[in-house]
């Protein structure tokens, strides 16, 4: 057997064993496709414990499946491919890949090979040995070439820490490792995938969440599926996550507060004019007045929007869940079937 000490994961001399999970979404990446399951495979062919690599094709429109297909029977049933019905973006294609994975680590990283596969074991290791729910990757010498995504990337990360409250650098690096128990309890929409960390803050401690050092390489085939206005949508999205994380569960006090706020104006405003109306002053055109209605009525319309945001969040929690995707072939396995073990 090859040397796996590195791998070994004793913590006070016993060993955590589970099994893993690498999820990797792909969309229009035919020349890559073979390449990213060779990668992975090669990566972990000594790993000592139980693995499989989920792959999902986003709905290409090129020969990515065909390739997939193929590279996924030379190496082993262990590779499961799942095809969705159209392009669902990136965070509903994980989302997929996250539902299908059977283990009890789960690993995600990008279909375009920037991420080094060889990452994985130690961040794993990482993981189990300090007792962690996530750990994220931190690509400190990236390797994007563009400034104009560099700049706007360092800025929408700082924001994020700042709305989040997480201390991460990196938060946009799509390898990263998870506790599967934890993960599962949160469900991806929209772009959410690159606040992943915020989104499991909802559910367990920022103490229990981390993140390392790991490669970083520069795309050598493909196209790059990133652009400058995915930062204005990261900005978007932080509206989103800001209001999540401190009003999820309690949306009518975000819209009451308002409410109250709004309605107290205009409530003043309509006092102040009418001492002046008692005072003899004619107030019938001032647009003060109008104010003064306009804010009573925007405040009303606040305070009814919480009550009917917080029957919202009651349906929603109470309505189990919704995929955000639909898939077109997934190949399926039994739960004990279908593992890459290592030969001794």
């Amino acid at each position: 057997m090859s040397d796996t000490s590195h791998l070994s994961l004793w913590v006070d001399g016993a060993k955590l064993s589970h099994r893993l999970s690498v999820v990797v979404p792909m969309y229009n990446e035919e020349e890559l496709a073979s390449d990213l399951i060779q990668a992975v495979q090669a990566a972990l062919i000594n790993y000592p414990f139980q693995w499989e690599l989920i792959v999902v094709d986003d709905g290409s429109s090129d020969a990515t499946w065909a390739h997939l297909n193929l590279a996924a029977k030379d190496v082993g049933p262990h590779v499961r491919l799942i095809r969705l019905l159209r392009n669902f973006k990136q965070t509903a294609a994980m989302q997929a890949g996250i539902d299908a994975a059977r283990g009890d680590v789960i690993v995600t990283m990008d279909g375009d090979l920037q991420n080094d596969p060889r990452d994985i074991p130690k961040l794993v290791h990482h993981l189990l040995s300090k007792d962690l729910d996530m750990v994220a990757g931190w690509r400190q010498n990236r390797q994007d070439g563009l400034w104009l995504r560099k700049i706007p990337s360092k800025f929408a990360n700082r924001l994020i820490r700042n709305v989040s409250g997480l201390n991460f650098q990196d938060l946009g690096c799509s390898l990263k490792a998870f506790r599967a128990s934890v993960l599962l309890k949160v469900r991806l929409y929209g772009e959410m995938h690159r606040f992943i960390p915020a989104w499991l803050a909802t559910v367990t401690s920022p103490a229990r969440m981390a993140e390392m050092p790991v490669s970083h390489f520069p795309r050598t085939k493909g196209q790059s599926k990133y652009g400058l206005s995915r930062t204005f949508r990261v900005l978007l999205d932080l509206l989103s996550i800001h209001y999540f994380l401190r009003f999820g569960s309690r949306p009518g006090h975000f819209f009451g507060g308002l409410g109250c706020i709004v309605t107290g104006i205009g409530l003043l405003i309509l006092t102040y004019l009418g001492v002046l109306k008692f005072m003899g002053e004619s107030i019938g055109n001032r647009p003060l007045m109008f104010l003064g209605f306009f804010a009573v009525v925007s405040g009303l319309q606040l305070l009814t929007t919480g009550v009917i945001a917080e029957i919202l969040m009651r349906t929603y929690y109470d309505a189990g869940k919704f995929n955000s995707y639909h898939t077109l072939t997934e190949y399926s396995a039994h739960p004990n079937e279908a593992w890459h073990v290592i030969k001794c």
